[in-house]
Order: C-alpha cells, then structure tokens, then sequence
C-alpha cells in the first residue's frame, strides 16, 4: 500500500516456531486467557470506564518507568502510526470488550474473539499481497471450528444482545489490524519503546471516559486487585510479549494466540469456579491445539503469479 500509516510486514522467522516464539506464545495465552476472569471481577464494583482507565494506566506505568522506554528515540514519521496504535489495539477495544460484557456472557464473548486471526490474516494478505501459508490456512479453519465448539454449550445462555456482540466484532477487527501494524514497528524500535509510547497515547485518550466511571464507582479491594492484574499483566507485560512475538513470527501466526484463549478460560472455569465442562468443549480444546500447531509450522513461498493488479503468493508448509 501507498500510504505509510497502513503497511506491515513479514516476521523475522519464517521457519517453525523456535523455543522463544513457543515461550512467548504460551506466555500470552495464559495471560490474556485470564482476562476476561479478571474483568468481569473488576466489573462486581467499578463501571467499565474505570477498568479501562486503571486497566490502560496501570500498562502504561509499568512500561513508562523502564529505562528503555526512555532511552530509545522513535522517529517523526512514525509517530503517527504509534498513536494510531495506541488508539486502535488500546483505547477502542480495552473500552468496548467491558461494556459488551454487560450484555453477552464469556462464552460467547470468547468464541466472537476467535475471529481476531481471520481477521489478522485477510488485513495482512491485503498489505503484503500475499496469502497465508497453505498449513496456516488449515490452521485458521481447524481453530475456528474449535473456537465454535467450546463456545457452542453454553451460547444460548446469558443475554446475547445484538449491540454487545457488534461491540466484540468491531473489537476484534481493531486488534487484527493493529496486529499488522506493530510488526515492522517493533522490527525497527523494538517493543517496549513503540509500547510505551502507544498506551500513553492511549491513557490520555480513554481518561475522560475513566473520571465519568469514577463517579459511578464503589471501592472494593477484589476489583482493585483485579484490574491492577489486568493492568500490569494483561497490558504492560502482555504487550511487551506480543509485540516480540509478531516481531518474530508476524501478525498472522502470532495472532492465533486468541485461539487458545477460551482454552485457558475454560480451565480458570473448572479450577476456580466448579464449572462443569461439556465433551464437545473438551474436543475444541483438542481442535484448537491442533490449530496452532498448524500455525506454527514453517512457511516457505512458492511461485506467485498476478490476479489483476495484485501478486497474489502461495506460501507451501
């Protein structure tokens, strides 16, 4: 694409996973997979605009005191492209994922996130003109269909409401390009310098809609503690984690940790709160390993040849 503001890149390994990517990935899952535990206690007594607000400023504190944040100088021209990433892969969707769960229960929540690799993958073969490998492909349909059946027991219950599942659609659009967007960021900068500069672009954006849930809050010690974990974890050091991942292995790939997130969801459920899982959400568990598996194998590129006016590569695993 022309326009600088929207390009990405490939990551740096192409080949199979490597131990650190591996680490990485299980590290993110584990971590977000735990968030939206944590959110719907934040949720028990403070308004969705004070989790965002603590939740975005806690990331931004704890990314914002380490000395490299500081020490590295981003150039001019890339700035717009940070503040369009502190406001798309931040402040839009930490904002929106609080409110939709007001009105549409986890599970359902959970398997509509499941979109954010189909998303990372179409924006990403727009940009590079390139379409994802033909084992990543396999992989992006066989964690689909995992998301489905982990979601699919308890889909009909809890409110469902059109508006909060229009909330977690737009959200997820907004993570699949930003994911896009950070890859050749953090290849030059690196992750902390882009991701600090990106959360407090995004604390100063979501601080009106945090004093309007102030106001509209009561304290409690448990939704305190929650979004300070939902904060220092699941934002400052999640972010420094995928943003090395998609540095390493790009958006496509790294992406696929949203399929494991209902996965950790699943067993938080079973371990901390008793809840009974069902054999099809057992087998989409199964189905969405598999899936990442796929992803993770290499990609190699084979012979292109020219649709129209774009070059559209099939990549051979």
């Amino acid at each position: 694409m022309g326009n600088r503001l929207l390009t990405t890149s490939h990551g740096t390994n192409r080949d199979a996973f490597r131990p650190a990517d591996w680490a990485r990935f299980t590290s993110i899952s584990l971590i977000w997979g735990s968030s939206f535990f944590f959110i719907a206690i934040g949720l028990e007594s403070f308004h969705p605009g004070l989790v965002t607000w603590l939740r975005v400023g806690f990331g931004a504190l704890l990314l914002g005191v380490l000395p490299h944040a500081r020490a590295t100088a981003i150039p001019r021209e890339d700035l717009p492209r940070i503040v369009l990433l502190g406001i798309i892969w931040v402040a839009v969707p930490f904002t929106l994922f609080p409110i939709a769960q007001q009105w549409i229960d986890s599970a359902v929540t959970g398997m509509l996130n499941g979109a954010t690799p189909i998303f990372t993958a179409i924006i990403a073969s727009l940009m590079l003109r390139q379409l994802p490998g033909r084992l990543q492909i396999v992989g992006l349909g066989v964690g689909f269909v995992g998301i489905v059946a982990i979601a699919l027991p308890s889909a009909g219950t809890g409110n469902t409401a059109a508006l909060g599942v229009s909330l977690v659609v737009l959200a997820t659009l907004c993570y699949g390009l930003s994911t896009n967007l950070v890859a050749p960021l953090q290849q030059r900068h690196g992750t902390i310098p882009v991701m600090a500069r990106a959360l407090a672009v995004a604390t100063f954006l979501v601080t009106p809609y945090g004093l309007f849930g102030l106001t509209r809050s009561e304290f409690a010690w448990d939704s305190l503690g929650a979004t300070m974990a939902i904060g220092f974890l699941g934002t400052g050091l999640a972010f420094i984690v995928m943003g090395a991942l998609v540095g390493s292995v790009g958006a496509t790939r790294a992406s696929f940790i949203t399929y494991l997130i209902p996965v950790v969801a699943l067993v938080l459920g079973v371990v901390l709160r008793d809840e009974i899982v069902s054999p099809i959400a057992i087998s989409g568990s199964m189905l969405v390993i598999v899936g990442a598996l796929l992803a993770s194998r290499r990609e190699t590129v084979a012979p292109t040849r020219l649709v129209g006016t774009m070059d559209i590569e099939g990549d051979a695993a």
